[in-house]
């Protein structure tokens, strides 16, 4: 859906403040695109449903999917994410009456994306934490004691058994619960079964967390594993309405989820999807197997073999060669037409610029690219738009490179 030429719609947007849109020119691999900038998608413009409030790390904001989807979709037509994290895309198309496809190489990914499309009543999951039994005097196969009191360590893994034991009886309810479960295994605050520890979106080494336990001269103290996922199932769903309970179950009717190689997806028919908006590996910045290896233990996954399978070059020349396998893949999934939302940022203290790197990439795989859009923040001065320093120890994730596929091709 292009209703107008894309340089003149965005050099036309206005942010919600009145702002205008900035617009150079940028050369890259000898091509030159346009450039905008501007305050395209925020949390001001609209608070993002309760739905997606579960951590994950390098995620996007619900606001940056729903910028394209609304503007490039229209109701049935399917979005896709190859590298699809905690479903941050899915979940928006869904929302707004898309249909979904999702990939990510991580199986902890349809963990947590595929139970939020189909979101059971609290009532459901109440009762079927009443079936769970507590596993007093239960330990883990490994020494958790830094993270939990024995009374939470036995719950959970209680909790663990009697989800793997439910085999081809598991149901939405009991997704529900195992996501809900994984994404509050270790936080910084009492609604997370763990001790205080780092945010999260990643867990923290045996021995870092007993470093942080002698600092703080603290003990893990009980928590109320079957409460607590109570406590945070309500606030996933408090906000939703039953238009938007009726728009995620149905799309999680048919929503495909995979698990693999971004650059292997035979699953996904050919020219079948209308937008693809997705943020990639940043070379090696983040790793995720260290960050999840608690999320992993409760849902027995192998942490180790998931992280070998995990793209993370440490070189833009690997990178790139990965990328460009990718870009492949989805210049044959992507309808004619289509379009394809791809979020970079600099890395390496602002030394490597993705966005640089992309363009020639989409284009060899035969998109057109359409320009690169800088979303630029409140406190982000203009005369600094194209050098953003805004998070100086590892990505900005304010850039997308925009492509679209021929109309013949």
């Amino acid at each position: 859906m292009r209703p107008t030429p894309l340089d003149d719609y965005l050099e036309a947007f206005t942010a919600a403040d009145g702002t205008p849109t900035v617009r150079d020119e940028v050369t890259c691999g000898g091509m030159t695109v346009p450039r905008y900038a501007n305050e395209f998608w925020t949390a001001r413009q609209r608070q993002a449903s309760s739905i997606h409030e579960v951590s994950y790390r390098a995620c996007f904001k619900p606001q940056l999917p729903r910028f394209f989807i609304a503007r490039f979709t229209g109701p049935g037509d399917l979005v896709y994410d190859p590298f699809s994290g905690r479903g941050t895309t899915a979940v928006e198309a869904a929302l707004l009456g898309r249909r979904v496809a999702a990939n990510d190489a991580n199986p902890l990914s349809e963990i947590l994306a595929r139970p939020r499309l189909s979101p059971p009543d609290l009532d459901e999951v109440e009762a079927r934490l009443e079936e769970v039994p507590r596993g007093v005097g239960l330990c883990a196969g490994t020494d958790l004691s830094m993270f939990y009191h024995p009374g939470t360590e036995g719950e959970l893994v209680a909790l663990s058994a009697y989800l793997t034991g439910r085999g081809e009886a598991e149901d939405a309810v009991d997704r529900w619960i195992r996501m809900v479960a994984t994404t509050r295994l270790t936080g910084h605050s009492r609604g997370f079964f763990s001790v205080y520890t780092l945010p999260p979106n990643q867990a923290v080494s045996p021995e870092s967390q007993r470093r942080i336990n002698r600092k703080r001269g603290q003990v893990p103290e009980y928590r109320d594993t079957h409460a607590l996922i109570l406590r945070k199932s309500r606030r996933l769903l408090g906000r939703l309405n039953e238009d938007d309970l009726a728009a995620l179950r149905r799309a999680g009717e048919d929503a495909l989820f995979l698990t693999g190689d971004a650059a292997s997806t035979p699953a996904i028919p050919s020219g079948s999807v209308a937008l693809t908006v997705t943020s990639p590996p940043f070379l090696d910045i983040v790793q995720y197997a260290r960050d999840n290896w608690l999320r992993c233990w409760f849902n027995g996954l192998d942490a180790e073999a998931i992280d070998e399978g995990i793209t993370t070059a440490r070189s833009v020349e690997g990178w790139e060669e990965t990328m460009g396998l990718v870009f492949a893949e989805l210049f044959r999934v992507t309808r004619p037409g289509g379009w394809v939302a791809f979020e970079v940022g600099e890395v390496r203290n602002g030394r490597v610029a993705l966005d640089e790197h992309v363009v020639p990439l989409g284009a060899r795989a035969g998109f057109l690219p359409e320009g690169v859009m800088v979303n630029t923040q409140a406190f982000t001065k203009t005369s600094n738009i194209w050098g953003i320093r805004n998070n100086r120890g590892g990505t900005n994730t304010n850039r997308i490179v925009l492509f679209r596929k021929p109309e013949r091709c």
